[in-house]
């Protein structure tokens, strides 16, 4: 297989394509590609008081899809930085008010292989004091509001399917796998 032709159809905050596809018989089919860079998440946690930080806000596609007026999320953003680990710490940050301390890198996958450009890179850290009480996020479409949790009542809402962002439950997943005595009660 291969590209044969790319028609740009929308440059924005995402660039959306066309690919044109030739088969080795010669056949051509068209698919669509969303690009918008990489990205970087992390999952802030405190050991001692066996909490992590997630972020709620407002997310257009899931409000389209579900009509869920928000998501419960690990902290998330494009890169802008060279270094993912960078714009975790930034995104921590200004979405939560929160200076991360040890920065863990835990996987660099796609996020949708199958229609995004996007490879996001995962991270655990670990953070001190208190998210920020009021609302976060630099960017206008960003209403964002920092959650501390448990680390128990995570682990609930992972086992009862509740942990709808994909990349919050790897991450979730991932610290209860490296760090089990952290989610006992």
């Amino acid at each position: 297989m291969e590209i044969t032709y790319i028609e740009t159809v929308h440059s924005g905050w995402a660039k959306f394509m066309v690919a044109t596809v030739r088969v080795a018989d010669a056949r051509t089919f068209r698919r669509e590609i969303e690009d918008h860079g990489a990205a970087a998440c992390v999952l802030p946690y405190n050991a001692e008081r066996r909490t992590a930080v997630l972020v709620r806000q407002f997310r257009v596609p899931v409000y389209y899809a579900a009509r869920e007026p928000h998501t419960l999320e690990a902290i998330a953003g494009i890169v802008n930085e060279a270094d993912p680990a960078d714009t975790a710490r930034r995104e921590a940050r200004e979405e939560a008010g929160l200076e991360l301390d040890d920065l863990a890198p835990i996987a660099r996958g796609w996020t949708m292989p199958g229609i995004s450009t996007e490879r996001m890179s995962l991270f655990l850290a670990t953070y001190r004091g208190r998210p920020r009480e009021e609302r976060g996020g630099v960017d206008e479409d960003e209403d964002i509001t920092a959650v501390e949790l448990g680390l128990s009542e995570l682990a609930r809402r992972a086992d009862a399917g509740e942990l709808v962002d994909i990349k919050t439950l790897v991450l979730v997943q991932t610290l209860r796998l490296r760090r089990p005595e952290l989610f006992e009660p």
